[in-house]
């Protein structure tokens, strides 16, 4: 009678085993990464951007909670504490302004949760690493590359139009650029030229047709910009080559220009690779690796390698 007991106790206590609540360990969990850009959900760029977290999170199994704040500073704040309330791995964040998240920073950091930059430098904000493109030598080689091929000169005017006068990454590339520049005695013009596409046109072509005679070149500080000289040019008459333009070339239809002679060289910002690399970077320092260095992106691209960027971009968007 004993041992039938003993038996029974068992299958019970088995029964029990199998319907009763698991308790996860915090091994177990799966981590949380926390992307968070201060770009537009709606520029094309910034879905390269997303494309290499959300491949990161596939190939490590990690989940990754994205999100896009369009230059509202509170609301990326506000998001990174969500991070740190959610107990985030590593958070990974682009800048919107210098010095708009170094307290945030500080939070994340009293909480062990380590923070990369990703495309817009902030040095004094206390981050782990930046991975992202130094804009000051970006523009320092759109100017130099105008000056390498004998497209301007001492006297010369050149034309900078921007989508956001004052925005951290038009100042900074304009840094680069006056560095060169301003030795030589050329000078350059800067326009707003505003988000929207079809006002971009507008304002660019009212540009030119009242200044083309003036200006020796033009150096696209934004990807809107650079990516509608064709629309620009073909409106006033312009044609392909006539006119050096620079600039940067992270959409489509930049690298097309390049291909079709309306765009000299652009700016390849290896957007997947920065997303992918600053996850990385995030997993590493949160595993007691600290980064100790940045890592620097930005390819300039010719028409010889335009097709390759072009592949690359058309892929993405049609992923």
């Amino acid at each position: 009678m004993f041992k039938k007991l003993g038996l029974f106790a068992l299958a019970l206590s088995a029964v029990a085993a199998i319907h009763a609540p698991r308790v996860i360990s915090a091994q177990e969990q799966k981590p949380i990464y926390f992307w968070v850009s201060h770009g537009s959900p709606t520029d094309p760029v910034w879905t390269y951007f997303l494309q290499g977290a959300e491949q990161w999170a596939k190939d490590t199994g990690h989940e990754v909670r994205t999100s896009f704040h369009s230059g509202d500073v509170p609301s990326q704040q506000e998001a990174v504490r969500a991070a740190i309330t959610a107990k985030a791995r590593g958070i990974v964040t682009s800048t919107p302004d210098p010095g708009s998240l170094t307290k945030v920073i500080a939070e994340a950091h009293a909480a062990g949760i380590p923070v990369i930059i990703m495309n817009t430098e902030d040095k004094t904000s206390g981050r782990d690493a930046y991975v992202g493109g130094d804009n000051v030598e970006i523009g320092h080689r759109w100017a130099q590359y105008l000056v390498d091929h004998g497209f301007v000169k001492k006297g010369d005017v050149v034309w900078t139009p921007v989508e956001v006068p004052g925005a951290t990454y038009g100042v900074l590339e304009t840094q680069g650029i006056d560095s060169v520049f301003g030795p030589l005695g050329i000078t350059h013009e800067i326009t707003e030229a505003k988000l929207d596409q079809a006002e971009i046109i507008t304002r660019m072509s009212d540009y030119l047709t009242a200044n083309h005679s003036k200006i020796k070149a033009i150096i696209g500080l934004g990807d809107l910009v650079t990516g509608s000289i064709k629309r620009v040019f073909d409106q006033v008459g312009i044609k392909a080559g006539d006119l050096p333009v620079v600039g940067w070339g992270n959409s489509p239809d930049t690298a097309q220009e390049v291909l079709d002679g309306y765009v000299n060289a652009a700016m390849w910002q290896d957007p997947q690779a920065t997303s992918y690399v600053a996850l990385s970077l995030a997993a590493m320092a949160a595993s007691g690796i600290p980064p100790g260095f940045d890592v620097k992106v930005g390819t300039l691209y010719e028409k010889d390698k335009a097709a390759t960027y072009l592949k690359i971009m058309q892929g993405a968007s049609h992923k």
